[in-house]
């Protein structure tokens, strides 16, 4: 990647930018500048997250911004990509996005306390008309079978496959570039090599590895 551009790495529910810090490492290993991002994203609403993110953006070096993003954080980037400079933005990877909906946020919002335990920005989310638009954004999917999650608590009813917070059908929305499903769980994500090597390609490239994907797929 050219020396004149960033990757921010934005977490999901529940955590901190400390969540991200092995993928910002490995991808500093890479050849990539990276910085990481935390968010307030039980206090605050997924306009506010998106706004904070715009402003950190403003401030960071380089001709262009890329997302990597996790979970609720790829709520908050894709909401954050508009604010930006149309110049400046770059590609978006996406790891176990709800782009549809999300069951186990819906489930967990049913509980007692449930509002507040998923917070604002989920909590608006999950009111608001779905995300539209991708076309005009260069942005890839990954989604994961790990089935290792919160979802476990209603596997019964979570759709498969999914992995274990996400189902698969919730991360496939029209107008993305790339779409690519590997053996990893939701959390696993952030710390599994063949998330990093994908992440990787669709930021040099665009697009996800395929022959990688069928070599493992052989193995």
């Amino acid at each position: 990647m050219p020396q004149n551009e960033t990757v921010v790495l934005v977490h999901g529910l529940w955590m901190h930018g400390a969540a991200m810090l092995l993928m910002k490492h490995r991808l500093a290993r890479r050849g990539y500048r990276v910085t990481t991002y935390s968010y307030p994203a039980i206090r605050l609403d997924l306009d506010e997250n998106a706004q904070r993110l715009a402003q950190y953006c403003d401030a960071l070096p380089g001709a262009r911004i890329h997302f990597v993003a996790h979970s609720l954080g790829c709520l908050v980037a894709l909401r954050a990509a508009p604010l930006l400079p149309r110049s400046r933005l770059g590609r978006l990877v996406l790891l176990g996005p709800p782009l549809q909906d999300s069951y186990s946020a819906r489930r967990v919002q049913r509980l007692p306390g449930g509002r507040s335990i998923i917070g604002r920005s989920i909590g608006q989310w999950l009111a608001s008309p779905r995300s539209s638009g991708f076309e005009s954004l260069d942005a890839g999917v990954i989604a994961g079978t790990g089935r290792v999650g919160l979802g476990r608590f209603f596997a019964h009813a979570l759709p498969k496959p999914n992995d274990g917070v996400v189902s698969v059908e919730e991360t496939r929305v029209p107008g993305v570039r790339d779409h690519i499903v590997l053996a990893v769980s939701h959390s696993v994500m952030l710390v599994a090599s063949a998330v990093v090597h994908q992440v990787c390609a669709f930021l040099g490239e665009g697009k996800f590895d395929r022959a990688r994907e069928r070599a493992a797929s052989v193995n």
